[in-house]
């Protein structure tokens, strides 16, 4: 099969590349990444040099860069993702999520090829109890979200006019190797490290369901070779969580692997301003993919969280070169200006 992978530099698509050439070594794939601030090609370092991998800088909102590409399906994590940003400014989850996604699809409907989008459990908004299934209506409450939503919109009408392959997958909060440090878990991490403050937003009770990289990974590629085209999946590890407890379980094991006491860094905790639209609880039924393509998560939480810890306790060099702004130097002189 000849893949194209666009967002490969980032944290989920690093981890699906590498999971992809690990299951499939006969497997062609493309690693179409614009490169912004949080794309990183030290996250696929090790496969670097394998001959069936070919890394392209540019931008899904360019499609004649597709033009010259031999593709048999395209895996979608290009996009803006975070939602703090997406609340200061909108306009680049509007360009990359909306018309990049519009610009695969049209390749995918040229190209009549597999197009797996990579959507997000935020786009069904908050959920006071129950679960949101494949059905349930979408009510997405900030403009990432809303970003998202649309973009899963324009997925489904290809399906039913163009008869496009499409299949979405919506999955719960990731958390694993190579994430960017602004994420939660390894902002957590870092910062206690470094004695920092650790904000939590507001009461720190909202709710969300973590899912380690590897078991998303695992479930993409389930979707992918066995999924039905027109289908909605989503993907959860039935692991729920308060923001505080995620964050009170990462100070316990970041002290235990430091050999301090716990209080230490407990002590940084710091409930902040909760952000405009925060949603209370993010809560999905993964029994359709559990059901139709026999995928369960492996993935222990306390588990994952300890070797998440751990990870970014043995990569120092790796997060020092991006919170010190030596990465994106670096990759500007090589790529241009887009990091």
């Amino acid at each position: 099969m000849k893949l194209l992978v666009t967002g490969g530099a980032g944290f989920i698509g690093s981890n699906f590349i590498r999971h992809m050439l690990s299951a499939y070594p006969d497997y062609r794939i493309i690693n179409l990444d614009k490169l912004t601030y949080a794309g990183n090609l030290e996250n696929l370092q090790d496969i670097d040099k394998f001959p069936n991998y070919t890394f392209v800088k540019g931008d899904i909102g360019d499609s004649h860069i597709f033009d010259k590409m031999e593709i048999d399906a395209i895996v979608n994590f290009a996009a803006e993702s975070h939602v703090d940003r997406s609340i200061l400014d909108a306009t680049p989850f509007l360009k990359t999520n909306v018309i990049g996604t519009y610009n695969l699809l049209e390749t995918a409907r040229q190209k009549a090829c597999i197009f797996l989008h990579v959507s997000t459990d935020e786009v069904y908004g908050s959920i006071d109890r129950g679960f949101f299934n494949e059905d349930s209506r979408l009510l997405p409450n900030s403009p990432y979200a809303a970003s998202k939503a649309a973009s899963d919109m324009l997925v489904r009408s290809y399906v039913e006019t163009h008869d496009v392959m499409a299949i979405i997958t919506r999955c719960s909060n990731n958390y694993g190797p190579y994430q960017f440090p602004e994420k939660l878990f390894p902002l957590v991490i870092l910062n206690a490290l470094n004695r920092k403050p650790i904000p939590v937003y507001g009461d720190g009770m909202n709710v969300r369901d973590w899912i380690h990289v590897n078991d998303h990974c695992r479930a993409l590629d389930a979707v992918l070779h066995k999924g039905r085209a027109g289908d909605v999946y989503n993907i959860g590890a039935r692991c729920e969580r308060t923001n505080i407890e995620a964050v009170r379980l990462l100070l316990k094991k970041t002290s235990e692997q430091l050999g301090i006491d716990e209080q230490e860094l407990t002590g940084l905790i710091t409930f902040v301003k909760d952000r405009p639209g925060h949603d209370k609880r993010y809560a999905i039924d993964p029994s359709m993919i559990e059901g139709n393509l026999k995928w369960l998560p492996e993935k222990d939480f306390d588990k994952g969280v300890s070797e998440t810890v751990q990870w970014y306790l043995s990569n120092e060099k790796w997060w020092q070169r991006i919170v010190s702004g030596e990465y994106a130097e670096y990759y500007r002189t090589q790529y241009g200006e887009s990091i």
